[in-house]
C-alpha cells in the first residue's frame, strides 16, 4: 500500500526543520518527502507530522501485576498518545532476569501490543545488586539494554564488574543515580516545603553523589552507559564533564521532572509522588535548558502505573510513580508553548536520540525509515480527565489540568494504530 500525507507540518528532528510539505510511505517505508502525491492521500489539515515517540522506561506490569497494566493496555495507551516505541523495564514480579522470562514478556507483548515493544532485562540477578545476570544470553534473547532500575546496585565491586562485562558485550547499561543511604524512605526534595508539611526528605546531593560514582566506574570500564532519569541541577555538571572527556554516556529526564516541581505536592497530593521526587522550580528549568542544549540527551515518560489502593494512602507510604504513555506529548507541548525549546528539538529528545542510543532505524523522516509516524496539533486544548485513558490505572498527576496537544493518528510501520474519533 502506498499513502501520501499533504499539508502537514513536518517535523524532522535530524534536521531540525519544520516546514510544510508531504510524506509518501510505502509497504510501512518513507519512501519521498514533497514527492508527488501517490496512493491513498491524507490531507493534514496543518497539523503536525512527526516520527513516533520511542519511550525508554516504561513499566509493563506483566508478570506480577496485571492489575495494574498489560501488554494491551499499555500499547493501546502508547498509540493514543503517539508512542510507537516502547522500551519496557523488567521491574515485573518476577523481575525479568533469565532468558525465559524475558521470551514470556516478548511473547505477550507480540501477541497483544498494538505497538512496538522492547524489552530491557535486570543487570542483577532478581535486581538485588548481588549477582550479576547472564548479559549475553539475555541480549541474544532481545534484550536491548540493562538496568536494576531505582534498585540502585549499591556494592561497587558488582557494579564495577557489571560495566566491564556489559563493554566486552556492546550492551547498554541503564542506571538510576541515587545514593541509596541517602534517599531511602524520602518522599520530597529537602528544603523549606518539606520542613512545613513534615516529610522525610532527601537532597538533590544524593543523586549527584551516585552520579559521580557511576560514572567513575564507567571511565574505568569504558562500557556504554545512560543515566534514565536525572531530575537535579547539582547531577549536571558531572554529566557535562564525562561528555566532555569523551565517556560514552547519555542521559535522560522524566517529562514530570520538565514540568512539575515540589510545589504541585501542594496539600499531600500523592498522583505526584514520584521518584526521584519532584525538585525546586530551579532544577527543573536547569533540567530544560539541559534537555535544549542537548546536554540532557532523552525524555522519557517513566510510566509507572500504580493501583488506587497505592496511592490513597497518607503521602509518606502512597507508592512513588504515575501513568504518563498518553499524556507525554501533551506534557512535552508545555515546554514548547513556553518558548523552551521548539518541535525538531523537541522530537530530537523524544524520539531521534533514544532510537540512536539503542540503535534503531526509527525516530527519522527519511527515505528508507520506517512510517512510525505521529499525527497531532500542539495547539489543540482540552482538560485531561485520568478516566478517560487507555491505561488500567489512572494515578496521572495531570488530571483535570487544562492541556494543549491533540493525538490525531499514530501509524506503526504504516499501519494505522490509533485515529481520534
Amino acid at each position: 500500500m502506498t499513502t501520501t500525507f499533504t499539508n502537514a507540518r513536518l517535523i524532522d528532528p535530524e534536521t531540525g526543520t519544520d516546514t510544510l510539505g508531504s510524506l509518501t510511505i510505502q509497504d510501512g517505508v518513507i519512501i519521498g518527502i514533497n514527492t508527488p502525491p501517490t496512493g491513498d492521500v491524507i490531507d493534514c489539515g496543518g497539523k503536525c507530522l512527526a516520527p513516533g515517540i520511542v519511550d525508554i522506561g516504561v513499566k509493563v506490569c506483566e508478570p506480577g501485576e496485571r492489575h495494574k497494566e498489560s501488554y494491551r493496555t499499555a500499547g493501546l495507551a502508547a498509540a493514543a498518545g503517539g508512542v510507537t516505541t516502547v522500551v519496557t523495564r523488567p521491574d515485573t514480579a518476577p523481575a525479568i532476569d533469565s532468558p525465559e522470562v524475558l521470551e514470556f514478556v516478548a511473547r505477550r507483548a507480540r501477541e497483544t501490543a498494538n505497538v512496538r515493544m522492547l524489552p530491557m532485562a535486570a543487570l542483577t540477578k532478581q535486581r538485588q545488586g548481588r549477582e550479576m545476570v547472564e548479559i549475553g544470553f539475555l541480549s541474544d534473547a532481545g534484550a536491548v539494554a540493562f538496568t536494576d532500575c531505582d534498585h540502585v546496585v549499591e556494592n561497587t565491586k558488582v557494579f564495577a564488574r557489571c560495566l566491564t562485562y556489559a563493554k566486552s558485550l556492546g550492551a547498554l547499561v541503564i542506571a538510576h543515580p541515587q545514593d541509596p543511604t541517602m534517599s531511602k524512605d524520602a518522599a520530597v526534595t529537602s528544603g523549606k516545603f518539606a520542613s512545613l508539611r513534615g516529610l522525610p526528605a532527601v537532597s538533590p546531593m544524593a543523586e549527584r553523589l551516585g552520579l559521580e560514582r557511576d560514572l567513575t566506574l564507567v571511565e574505568m570500564t569504558g562500557a556504554r552507559y545512560h543515566a534514565d532519569n536525572l531530575s537535579s541541577a547539582a547531577a549536571l555538571p558531572a554529566l557535562t564533564r564525562a561528555k566532555e572527556a569523551g565517556l560514552d554516556v547519555t542521559a535522560g529526564a522524566s517529562i514530570h521532572h520538565l514540568t512539575l516541581n515540589e510545589l504541585d505536592v501542594g496539600n499531600y497530593r500523592t498522583f505526584f509522588k514520584v521518584k526521584p521526587p519532584l525538585r525546586s522550580e530551579d532544577d527543573r528549568k536547569a533540567l530544560v535548558a539541559a534537555v535544549a542544549s542537548g546536554l540532557i540527551d532523552i525524555i522519557s515518560s517513566m510510566h509507572t502505573p500504580q493501583d488506587e489502593e497505592s496511592k490513597r494512602l497518607p503521602y509518606e507510604e502512597a507508592a512513588s510513580g504515575a501513568v504518563a504513555l498518553e499524556t507525554l506529548l501533551p506534557a512535552a507541548m508545555r515546554l514548547y508553548h513556553s518558548g523552551d525549546m521548539d518541535l525538531p528539538t523537541l522530537w530530537r529528545a523524544l524520539s531521534l536520540n533514544p532510537s540512536k542510543r539503542l540503535g534503531l532505524s526509527t525516530g527519522r523522516l527519511t527515505k528508507g525509515s520506517p512510517a512510525d509516524l505521529v499525527l497531532f496539533d500542539p495547539d489543540a486544548p482540552f482538560v485531561m480527565d485520568r478516566f478517560a485513558l487507555q491505561s488500567k490505572s489512572k494515578n496521572s498527576p495531570f488530571d483535570e489540568q487544562r492541556m494543549q496537544g491533540k493525538v490525531f493518528a499514530t501509524y506503526v510501520n504504516g499501519v494505522e494504530v490509533f485515529k481520534k474519533g
